[in-house]
């Protein structure tokens, strides 16, 4: 008989705002399943990141089924998993863990999810040379995409230079020599000059985190934008770019597709993609459904 309940989480630090659950519950809902999707924030348990293990194993002598996991914790959570699924592990990042047969079992959706909405929403842009900033978790994933969607080059750029060398390495590995390098903050007018679009996988632009990630005056409409960021879905870098006439894409679909993979990671149950892509755009818009509390909206 095909299970008909599921208990879901997910493990980051400042998650209240997360879009997950109500994604994720809806589909369920949808679907007939019983299905409850729990935020475990770090900063409201008072722990470090590094007590992400802790919560692995809790979640899993709990009966949980799987867990989503996010910043800050993609990276430091691979070391208390017992496998990994390839993807995973060339990324050296996990945004998504099933429990398997009292096992715990590390993917990564963040890269299928990148790639399915750029897919979408820019199919025609021109990928020879893409500018990247942000080399955390999601910037792997993000960047990982990118190359195999056809990107011919890839620059990583991150505040702290050894997070930026260590992706660019590993993108050389798994792609091939001279696929990606490491580009320096003060270089950054010069390399979106010459590149033919942008993905911005920083936190900057979220609620908490609001601001451009850098100068609007480097923007021009020879430039494609790319957000990882989706509360809001309109990010003041989204709507700075389109002002200069740049092509555009905000991070819901990221956000969707990666959930719609995870989700049948967890279930074994297709998704409806489509409808997710409907439901993000209501919940990013803060108008929860008849009989859901806004508690249950506010995701990310």
């Amino acid at each position: 008989m095909a299970q008909e309940s599921f208990l879901v989480g997910l493990i980051g630090s400042g998650i209240g705002p997360s879009l997950s659950p109500a994604l994720h519950e809806r589909e369920a809902d949808r679907q007939g399943l019983r299905y409850l999707y729990r935020l475990i924030d770090i900063d409201t348990l008072g722990v470090t990141p590094d007590a992400v293990g802790d919560l692995v194993r809790a979640a899993r002598d709990l009966g949980f089924d799987g867990l989503n996991i996010t910043h800050p914790c993609k990276q430091l959570v691979i070391g208390h998993l017992d496998a990994l699924a390839p993807q995973a592990e060339a990324l050296g990042a996990v945004n998504t863990v099933v429990f398997e047969d009292g096992r715990a079992i590390g993917h990564n959706t963040d890269v299928t999810g990148f790639a399915a909405s750029f897919a979408r929403g820019l199919p025609d842009a021109p990928l020879d040379r893409v500018v990247q900033l942000g080399a955390g978790g999601a910037g792997a994933a993000v960047a990982h995409a990118a190359l195999t969607l056809g990107a011919g080059h890839v620059t990583v750029v991150d505040p702290l230079p050894d997070r930026a060398s260590d992706l660019a390495a590993a993108l050389n590995r798994h792609f091939g020599e001279g696929r990606a390098a490491a580009g320096s903050p003060d270089r950054l007018a010069s390399l979106l000059a010459g590149a033919d679009g942008v993905v911005h996988a920083t936190p900057t632009g979220m609620a908490a985190h609001p601001g451009l990630p850098f100068p609007a005056g480097l923007l021009h409409p020879g430039l494609w934008v790319a957000e990882v960021v989706y509360r809001p879905l309109e990010t003041e870098l989204l709507r700075t770019a389109r002002a200069v006439g740049c092509p555009t894409l905000d991070g819901g679909g990221m956000a969707v597709f990666q959930a719609a993979d995870a989700f049948r990671l967890f279930t074994g149950r297709e998704p409806d993609s489509t409808r997710m892509l409907a439901d993000i755009a209501e919940l990013a818009a803060g108008t929860p459904a008849a009989g859901e509390s806004d508690a249950a909206g506010v995701r990310g």
